[in-house]
């Protein structure tokens, strides 16, 4: 049984799919992206991802997404090289965007169908092609999913559960997805599973509304209750602290720790340095290149900045904007960029050594 590595989108429909999915007895890897580069970068982490492995016999699934004539070429042609090296890939597009039509008309592998949600289309060959164990409440949730998406008004039910599902992956903004994709993915499915449980109810749909709130919380919740910001935010440190390896950084003998759009420093930053005591700083760097430090009296991150962008602040709080900085769509990639303005830096005269402020 081939393993299947399942990109999709990052709306409700594309969600959606991924559970459909899920109730399959294949082993399955999620991704996710929106349009444009990244889209490419996700397929390119999963080609990394099979060549790692040693098993080869993969299926490359994806839904809820269209690709351009040049995207669908490259994908065609990697899968290609590899099965010429004796790799067995399959790969498959379950899609129902018009403006795929191009491509679908090129590609066998490219399936179109625009009179359906990608996740009606993906329950469909599931039943048929991937020994779908259905549960009771499926069928429903498909179809919940299709009248939102395609917008039909005048499946009156249907149509008004789908904009509660919609609000709630819309909504469930808690964590970073180019950070923790596994674990934001495993938090997106984890609402829809449990919300599923309000179809059927009489008025449903706002009781599922009603409950939005304490859905996400019981995600983040462990032994003792706490507000969902309390409770995220010790959820995002713990990630953190687990994913601590591969994101540690050095600069001129002190050690840091590098986050790509976590936001909320002063909170996170400093609960991740009180926890974690032989960090000397944390610096979290937003889409955009803008970057927030954090240090414990441990080293001056005024002066970190200073160097590495002309930025500065206080001696444990501090920030700057990376001038020219690209923003992308996997971690590896953004480490890239910092270490290599680092390696650049490293040779710059300054003092980072801890001073109380006057």
């Amino acid at each position: 049984m081939k393993q299947i590595h399942h990109l999709s989108h990052i709306d409700l429909d594309g969600y959606s799919c991924q559970l459909v999915m899920q109730h399959t007895p294949h082993t399955l890897t999620f991704y996710n992206a929106n349009y444009g580069a990244e889209v490419k970068d996700q397929l390119e982490l999963i080609l990394e991802n099979i060549d790692k492995n040693e098993h080869k016999d993969a299926l490359v699934l994806i839904s809820d997404l269209n690709l351009s004539v040049d995207e669908a070429k490259w994908i065609d042609k990697e899968v290609a090289k590899r099965n010429d090296s004796g790799y067995s890939l399959d790969l498959l597009l379950l899609d129902h965007h018009g403006s795929g039509e191009d491509c679908a008309t090129r590609f066998s592998w490219y399936y179109l169908d625009t009179s359906r949600c990608a996740t009606k289309i993906v329950y469909d060959y599931a039943k048929e092609h991937f020994a779908l164990e259905e549960p009771k409440w499926m069928e429903k949730f498909v179809d919940i999913v299709n009248a939102v998406d395609l917008w039909k008004q005048e499946e009156v039910e249907n149509f008004e559960f789908g904009k509660v599902f919609m609000r709630l992956i819309n909504e469930a903004k808690e964590l970073n997805r180019v950070m923790f994709a596994k674990e934001d993915n495993e938090y997106k499915l984890t609402l829809l599973q449990n919300a599923v449980r309000f179809i059927g109810k009489e008025e449903g749909h706002i009781e599922l509304d009603e409950n939005i709130y304490f859905l996400k919380k019981d995600f983040f919740k462990k032994e003792h209750n706490d507000t969902i910001d309390n409770l995220s935010t010790q959820y995002i440190v713990e990630l953190l602290g687990r994913h601590r390896d591969e994101m540690t950084i050095y600069y001129k003998g002190y050690k840091g720790f590098l986050s790509y759009g976590v936001g909320n420093t002063s909170i996170i930053g400093n609960g991740f340095l009180t926890k974690y005591p032989d960090y000397d700083f944390i610096v979290d760097v937003s889409y955009r290149g803008t970057m927030s430090l954090r240090a414990n009296n441990q080293v001056s991150v005024a002066q970190i900045s200073k160097e590495w962008c002309g930025g500065g602040g206080h001696p444990n709080a501090a920030g700057g904007r990376i001038q020219g900085f690209k923003e992308q769509f996997r971690y590896d990639k953004v480490k890239q960029q910092i270490e290599a303005i680092i390696n650049h830096k490293e040779s710059v005269a300054g003092d980072l050594t801890y001073k109380e402020e006057e």
